[in-house]
């Protein structure tokens, strides 16, 4: 392995095996393996990088069957920052060709479509087609709402950004929507390891947002938040001067100033933290002061939530590399949600929400899956 890792080296030696990853680690709760859990997966580095292992790939399997959803990191009483040595492993073994063949596709993909799907990218705006009222984003504004490519492209998600414009709009906002001009945030390059090849949609981006005169961003999609808020200032640094929020945190504002009136909504819902957003950006509240602000509504917390909440599967690229494996940790988390009572699962998260819906289907359950905004334009009284 490279410099890049020697420089976690002695991170890497703070473990101190106590195992208490194996309490948190969704991948070792489904397989039960000690190299499906952040201490094996460590002891497997610290051997490669002391030339007791050599870098192949069978290392490779044990260090991408992840989600990098952080809980280890969370819990680890030693502090170690395990998702970040996994990820910097992750750049070192796609640097030496190690990259695993779905992988290797997907960042194909990305790079020659622009999206996850590989779709035509100019389709981007698909998901307004059937709008009664099109979004009325303009050319130039203030505010650039970034779909995402999960939103974009999945019709089990087009509620998402159907919604979120309706609301912007009903709160008077003006934004503007990039349409094909909009590439992939570049995420799934970077959970791949394939840093380099990120840089050019990280730039592309953020030069169309400037060139539309967008001050700020605003997501729907929480790894696209963890994206343009954490990993494009690592990349431009101060010339992005972009500030990025998530739909949550706008919308908490909002309604705060009274900007859109929500109707009573008596409904029993459960709340699902997205790993993006809860462990790795820290925004627990927003949402939640969201889901409080509509009358009648109660919130039923799961048995694990905020922190310590279940990753739904959709993290780390895993769906692409180990797509039952990613199923069998949607179920667990659906199975959490059931146990509340809720008629709902609400998220922040177009990828939550579509691998929820999955889980749901398998299960033949009897409980919807919404994202966070959706519920909103209900509670308003416009949606369906």
């Amino acid at each position: 392995m490279g410099a890049a890792l020697e420089e976690w080296y002695e991170e890497l030696v703070r473990c101190n095996k106590c195992g208490f990853c194996q309490a948190t680690c969704p991948i070792y709760v489904e397989r039960r393996d000690e190299a499906s859990v952040a201490r094996g997966r460590l002891r497997l580095l610290k051997a490669v990088l002391d030339g007791r292992l050599p870098a192949t790939e069978g290392v490779a399997e044990r260090i991408y069957r992840c989600l990098l959803c952080a809980a280890c990191t969370t819990t680890c009483p030693s502090g170690v920052e395990v998702d970040s040595i996994l990820q910097t492993a992750r750049q070192e073994l796609a640097a030496k060709g190690l990259l695993p063949q779905a992988l290797t596709q997907l960042g194909h993909t990305v790079l020659r479509t622009h999206n996850i799907g590989d779709e035509d990218n100019r389709w981007r705006l698909i998901w307004s087609e059937d709008m009664e009222r099109p979004p009325a984003g303009l050319k130039r504004a203030d505010l650039l709402y970034f779909v995402g490519c999960v939103a974009s492209f999945f019709p089990t998600t087009y509620g998402i950004p159907r919604s979120f414009t309706h609301l912007l709009e009903a709160a008077g906002m003006e934004y503007v929507l990039l349409g094909g001009e909009e590439w992939c945030c570049g995420y799934p390059l970077l959970l791949n390891g394939m840093v380099e090849e990120a840089e050019e949609l990280v730039r592309h981006n953020i030069a169309r947002a400037k060139e539309a005169g967008a001050t700020r961003v605003v997501v729907t999609c929480p790894s696209c938040y963890y994206t343009w808020q954490h990993l494009y200032k690592e990349v431009v640094g101060r010339e992005m001067n972009l500030e990025v929020l998530h739909s949550t945190q706008l919308l908490a504002e909002i309604l705060a100033e009274g900007r859109i009136k929500v109707k009573p909504l008596p409904r029993r819902v459960t709340y699902h933290d997205p790993c993006d957003l809860g462990r790795k950006s820290q925004l627990y509240e927003p949402p939640r002061r969201v889901l409080e602000s509509i009358p009648g509504l109660s919130l039923q917390e799961m048995a694990d939530n905020r922190a310590n909440a279940l990753c739904c599967g959709g993290g780390g690229n895993l769906e692409t590399f180990t797509p039952a494996l990613a199923e069998a940790v949607a179920g667990r988390r659906l199975s959490q949600a059931r146990a509340t009572g809720a008629e709902a699962i609400v998220s922040a998260c177009s990828q939550c929400k579509r691998t929820l819906i999955g889980a749901v289907r398998k299960e033949r359950a009897r409980i919807e899956v919404l994202d966070v905004v959706e519920l909103v334009w209900q509670a308003m009284g416009d949606g369906s």
